[in-house]
């Protein structure tokens, strides 16, 4: 019979979702799957890139422990593609691979005075509160008042967590360099800008309600931002997300006018939505600090995008957030587009410029033997149902290229660890997992919670390898 030996780098979701239907697949072959990541821990972005206080989207985790946990999907983690194993390498020992590497860095936002101190992306503070071992311990929560960029549920998040009372993320596996950091944070206001209207969010109804769910702080929407168009009134009645959403921000506007009859009843802290507000400049203090965002109001279009209306407002903050998106990492030896940020491919069958020296140097041709799903194959949009289906898309090319697959001179399983220990690499694997799992949830039972992440990297690998660490 015949047997692929098949390699993925990214242990997240993509990764995990393309091993398991795969082994479910009707086929007539054998299958042995990698699994390689380059974070000592499994699960990607469920782990390093979802909000503490999401506990029903961390619960996805118990779903991919299930197919992780059957042993018929070995795991290589704390391994570096590009340095610790190259593309040369996986050609030696497996037939094929697939690349579920994700999208974690930030998009671009080329507005002036985006570079100045204060700045940053929300992408690196979600790594930074969800205890990222890649990411500095501090982060400088120094603003009273903060800008986010963006109106998707990233954006969201980053507004929620900077808004929120620090006690009130206990209960979560926040580690307590990231409480300590919340706890001090002095701020007061934070400021949500999206261009387009309330009726055209890219967050769930589930994500806006959870913000009016904060203990101490106040929801504040703008009369100027609901005087809807046709477009945006038969988006309310057709749409049923719509809708909600449009019910959850209106009963905010009429608490707001509550509050503003009796004072006494407001929060220390708030969280502003601002609808048709488009950034154009962070307003340098003077300092090289963040001083204002300043942003152009915007106004329909008719054609369900919006235009300037040349009125330019200016509001003081100290700190700005964008929150526009996330953008893929090239890999070392694989095609990469830099305009999309994700690995150039045809339903997952990785495509590369053709040979120069046969004249077809402008055509694409597939690169037998490597595939992409999740994020970097088709960038960073849709959950995790899109993440199954796209996964399946790639496993069905993978199955029909059988006899294109890769010929290893090296296949034996036991060949690839060699390997790694012939290099040094210090590999953790499921049992070690394992290890750091149980490490992390007697960290949280001594403090009462169920869990409380290990951030640093040397730490977690010394758990996950046997070692004990304070």
């Amino acid at each position: 019979m015949t047997k692929l030996r098949l390699a993925i780098v990214g242990a997240g979701p993509a990764g995990i979702y393309a091993a398991d239907i795969l082994l479910k697949a009707e086929r007539h072959f054998e299958v042995s799957i990698d699994l390689f990541d380059h974070l000592p821990a499994p699960y990607g972005l469920v782990r390093y890139g979802v909000a503490p206080d999401h506990p029903r989207i961390k619960g996805i985790v118990n779903a991919l422990r299930e197919v992780l946990d059957r042993g018929d999907i070995r795991l290589f983690g704390n391994v570096h593609f590009g340095t610790d194993i190259t593309i040369d390498d996986l050609k030696k020992h497996y037939n094929a691979v697939i690349f579920a590497t994700g999208a974690v860095r930030d998009t671009a936002l080329n507005i002036p005075g985006i570079e100045l101190e204060g700045s940053y992306g929300a992408a690196e503070f979600v790594s930074w509160f969800d205890g990222h071992p890649d990411y500095p311990r501090n982060w400088p929560l120094t603003a009273t008042e903060v800008a986010v960029i963006g109106n998707g549920n990233v954006a969201l998040d980053v507004s929620r967590v900077l808004a929120k009372h620090a006690d009130d993320l206990l209960s979560t596996e926040i580690p307590p360099n990231v409480y300590e950091g919340l706890k001090a944070s002095p701020v007061t206001d934070v400021h949500v800008f999206g261009r387009r209207g309330p009726t055209s969010v890219k967050f769930t109804p589930l994500e806006l309600r959870e913000l009016g769910q904060l203990n101490d702080v106040d929801m504040v929407v703008y009369d100027e931002d609901f005087d809807y168009d046709d477009a945006a009134r038969a988006a309310v009645a057709t749409n049923k997300q719509v809708f909600v959403i449009d019910k959850v921000l209106n009963q905010w506007r009429e608490k707001a006018r509550a509050q503003a009859d009796d004072p006494s009843a407001r929060s220390s802290r708030r969280l502003h939505l601002h609808f048709f507000a488009r950034p154009v400049e962070i307003v340098d203090d003077g300092t090289g600090r963040v001083g204002a965002i300043r942003y152009e109001r915007t106004a329909p279009d008719g054609e369900g995008g919006v235009v300037g209306t040349g009125e330019f407002r200016e509001l003081p903050v100290q700190a700005v957030y964008r929150a526009v998106g996330y953008f893929g990492s090239p890999l070392a030896g694989i095609p990469f587009d830099k305009k999309r940020g994700v690995i150039p491919n045809r339903e997952g069958q990785v495509l590369k410029k053709g040979d120069p020296e046969s004249g077809t140097e402008s055509a694409t041709q597939q690169m037998y033997g490597v595939y992409a799903t999740g994020w970097i194959k088709r960038g960073p949009v849709g959950l995790i149902g899109h993440t199954k289906s796209d996964a399946m898309e790639t496993i069905r090319h993978l199955i029909n290229d059988s006899g294109n697959w890769w010929r290893p001179e090296a296949p034996s399983e036991e060949s690839v660890v060699e390997m790694l220990d012939e290099r040094g690499v210090a590999y953790t694997d499921l049992s070690g997992w394992h290890n750091l799992d149980e490490h992390e949830r007697a960290l949280g039972a001594a403090e009462g919670r169920i869990r409380m992440k290990l951030v640093p990297r040397d730490e977690m690998v010394q758990v996950s390898r046997g070692a004990r660490v304070r």
